[in-house]
This record gives C-alpha cells, structure tokens and sequence, in this order.
C-alpha cells in the first residue's frame, strides 16, 4: 500500500470511530440518546407499562391498573436542544416527553413519583400536542389555549417532529416545525428527560401503543431557534419582560418596585394609604370588606383600547377584588368606578359568588354579566399566584383566561351585550362598557389581596 492509500485508510478509521464514540452521529453538534437497539442508558420508573424496541423505535404500550409510567435517562441535562418523532395510537391515549424532571423515590408506595416540565401529546380533540405540563405538581403552565393555530401541527396516527429547547430559564417547543409553546420557570435548571406512557386505569384501553424514533439532544454550543412573531409567552419570572416580549410590543404596567404610572381613582396620585408595595407585590390592604373605603381604586395613567393585558393576583380566604377595564371615570358614581370588570373572589367563602344570576360573579366572570366557565383544576388554590387575561381585539371581540385557558368571550356593544347590561346593575349607565378608551384599574374591595406582574400590549 502507498502512503497516500495508508493515510486514507487510517483517516477514514479515525473518522468512524468518531462517529461511533459516545454515540455521536454524522453531525458532531448531536448526539443519540438511543442507539436503535437497545435501551441501555434509560431505566423503567414509577409504573408497570412496558417498553420494548423494535425496528429502532422505543415503543410504550398501556397495561390496566398502573399509573403513569416513564421511560427516562440514567444521566441528567441542563441545558439541551432535544429533537425526536413521536407517534401514538387511539384518540384517548395521552402521553409525553419529560424535561429536567425529577423523581421522588419514596412516593406511590416506594415506586416513585416524577415530577417536572412535560411536552404534552395528546391525540384528542383537546389538541394540546406541545403543550408544557409539570407532572405531578403545578398542573399546566402551557395549555394550547393560548396558541391556537398551534393545534394544527399534530398529524394523528402519524409520527411527528418535536423539537424542544430548554436553554437558561427559558422553555419553547416546536412540532413539525411549528411553533408551539414558550415559557421562562424559576426552578429546574436540570434533570432527566423521560418518555411517558399514561396511565389508564380500570377504563382505558390496554394495548395501546407510543412509538418513539430518532432521538437526539445536543448539549454544547447551543443556537437556539428564532421564533416568529405572535406566541404568547408564560413568563413566571415576576415583574419580568423577556426580549421577545419586548419586541412583541409587552410593557410592564407595574414594575415590582413603586407605584410609577399608576393614581388613586378621580384623584391627581397614588393613595396614601389602603395600598403597599414590596417583594415584588402591588397588595391591597384589608379594611372589614368596604368597597372603596380605605385606600380606593387605583387606575392606570394611560388608557387603552384593543389590548392583551395579563396580570397575577392572590387571594387570601374570603377575598374580592377585581381588575376592570374600559373605565373612563366620567360616571361620578360613588363607591368603586365603573367599567367592565374581571372578577378576582374567593368563591368558596365570599357571599358574592352566590348573588347575581347563575354565576355571574364568579372568579374570572365578566363581572354581573357572563359566567366564567371553568374547571376547578385550572385554578389554584387561594393563597396561591393565578394568572388572569383579558383580551380585546379591534373589532370588540373580548376573551377572559384563568390560567391560560378561555373561560369566556363576548362582542362589546353588540345586541347580545345590550341586552345582558339591560337586566345587570348598570342599567342606568348610558352605553356602558362601549367607550373607546378607557384606564386600567385594579379595585379596593376592603379584602387583601395582591397583583404582579401586569403586563399589557396594544393591539
């Protein structure tokens, strides 16, 4: 042999084992987190259902009477770029891919409980595919609620692509190359990635299968993927904007330190008493349940017209409240102003909640005039943080969120409106909830209770 062939050949040795090293593929940015055989590097937890590979795919198949089941790595990831196709059968089926999770050895009667962020993906009409869940602790951060057109990606009974970065304290998710879903946590910088099958109980269908193929993370030299205009962001750091909400056009109505941009209701600045501001908190002090009588309302400097305005608040037991929008302050009323309201209330212990008509002053209600529709599992339990959201599109269009899930939606100034204001306790104010402008306001119901993280972008 020559010595250019020998240099060659020992060249093109050196190249394969490269390859094979570590398991690393072709492109060296990558790495195989399954090898196409076996399932060397993962372990079975927390349930019974089982997990064979065939035909270089992971497959998870129900079994009755077990709980959740997850398929996850010995190693743990910090930060990650994970890309994998995922198929599942059935339209009831449920499963998922867990990130930087975690696992309590003792729960489930010694078998374990994981717990963490999980890529939702769901087969049924829902349609909550790349949706973020925490299993086992703070229920869904991400519903597709607030990425509709997201809902299209998922191709059932099909494989799919999911693309999945956890980059600092940043999560976004893609399927198919659509982008889903964006959420900046506070805790789990690392953990285990985990595959899941659901469990079924006594009802499901047993049998049924979770085909996972081509999976690969990359850990060093990350470039995260440039996300397009219009997802909505859950960002749980307080008082926080994040580049990209920046350039969404999001503003920070209160900015976790002062009082800056905001009066006391038909007053020239902020109450001297009635309100507080520290750890981050814009809290309403307590005074026997007077409406206005202590501290008063207070509104936003700035009106506004077609917005998305989020916010979070805490109640404590037996608490009301409430933001209102579209508040123009020209009705001279006494007591609380006046303007559309959605409503903040401890509905277990507030005698509110029983009054009106049919629910209609229910968390989350447009105030004395549309019952929120929700599921207890989407709201958190009173001392906890929950997120509100209004939204009001040009055309007048107006949707409540509790948790990042529609609760309600209505037409300002429509015939149907009109006639829900006709039989409600503003009857007598003319045209009420139509301005075109109006203050953001946040209400002194006499009850503590606390807001951060008010944000607001105009539409």
């Amino acid at each position: 042999m020559n010595r250019t062939l020998s240099l060659m050949a020992i060249g093109g040795m050196l190249f394969l084992n490269s390859c094979n090293s570590g398991n690393v593929t072709q492109d060296d940015e990558w790495v195989d987190l399954f090898d196409g055989e076996t399932l060397n590097g993962w372990k079975t937890v927390a349930g019974d259902a089982v997990y064979t590979v065939e035909d270089s795919m992971i497959i998870g198949t129900t079994v009755r009477n077990t709980g959740n089941t997850f398929l996850i790595t010995e190693e743990e990831y910090g930060d990650f770029i994970l890309e994998l196709d995922a198929k599942i059968e059935g339209d009831h089926n449920n499963s998922g891919i867990q990130t930087r999770s975690h696992i309590d050895e003792e729960a489930n009667e010694g078998k374990g409980r994981v717990y963490g962020r999980q890529v939702e993906i769901d087969p049924t009409e829902r349609s909550w595919t790349g949706g973020i869940y925490d299993e086992a602790r703070r229920n869904w951060l991400y519903p597709l609620e607030l990425n509709l057109p997201a809902k299209a990606a998922f191709n059932k009974e099909a494989f799919n692509h999911f693309r999945i970065e956890c980059i600092g304290n940043e999560m976004k998710t893609w399927i198919n190359d659509v982008p889903v879903s964006y959420v900046i946590d506070t805790i789990d910088n690392t953990g285990f990635i985990g595959l899941q099958v659901h469990g079924i109980g006594n009802d499901g269908e047993e049998g049924k299968k979770v085909y996972f193929k081509n999976i690969k993370i990359q850990t060093k030299d990350l470039s995260p993927r440039n996300l397009e205009n219009g997802v909505y962001v859950v960002n749980l750091q307080p008082n926080t904007l994040s580049a990209y909400e920046e350039e969404e056009g999001y503003s920070l109505l209160f900015d976790g330190n002062s009082h800056e941009g905001w009066v006391g209701a038909h007053k020239d600045s902020f109450p001297d008493k009635g309100w507080a501001i520290a750890n981050g908190e814009l809290k309403v002090l307590g005074n026997d349940g007077g409406e206005s009588t202590n501290g008063g309302d207070i509104v936003t400097q700035e009106q506004f017209s077609a917005f998305d305005l989020s916010f979070e608040f805490k109640l404590t037991p037996g608490a009301n409240s409430g933001l209102k929008y579209f508040v123009t302050l020209s009705e001279q009323n006494k007591g609380s102003a006046i303007g559309l309201e959605y409503q903040v209330l401890d509905d277990e212990e507030h005698p509110d909640a029983k009054m009106g008509r049919e629910g209609n002053r229910t968390l989350a209600s447009l105030y004395d005039l549309i019952k929120a529709d929700k599921q207890a599992r989407f709201t958190k339990p009173i001392g906890e943080w929950n997120n509100g959201r209004v939204v009001v599109y040009p055309d007048n269009k107006v949707e409540h969120y509790l948790n990042g899930v529609k609760v309600l939606e209505y037409n300002r100034g429509s015939e149907d409106f009109r006639k829900l204001v006709a039989i409600s306790k503003f009857k007598e104010f003319t045209n009420f909830g139509e301005a075109e402008q109006g203050h953001i306001l946040l209400q002194d119901h006499g009850d503590d209770v606390s807001f951060r993280s008010i944000k607001i972008k105009r539409l």
